[in-house]
């Protein structure tokens, strides 16, 4: 797995990435927490890039209002 500074560091991105979405929207959520973690272990580690990457899941990510 990743050690704790880069945990810290996803964790950072995903809240980042996620401050609009509510707490309940868990579908859109889970959806950018796995695109972050899967470029992570691509090896993806700057906050830029993993910014994108979630950016981008978000906008793909499936909601309960669409």
């Amino acid at each position: 797995m990743f050690d704790a500074q880069t945990t810290a560091l996803l964790r950072a991105v995903l809240d980042d990435v996620c401050q609009t979405v509510s707490r309940y929207e868990t579908s859109a959520r889970t959806h950018v927490a796995a695109k972050i973690l899967e470029a992570a272990r691509q090896g993806e580690a700057t906050p830029d890039s993993l910014m994108q990457v979630g950016r981008r899941a978000l906008s793909e990510a499936p909601t309960m209002w669409r």
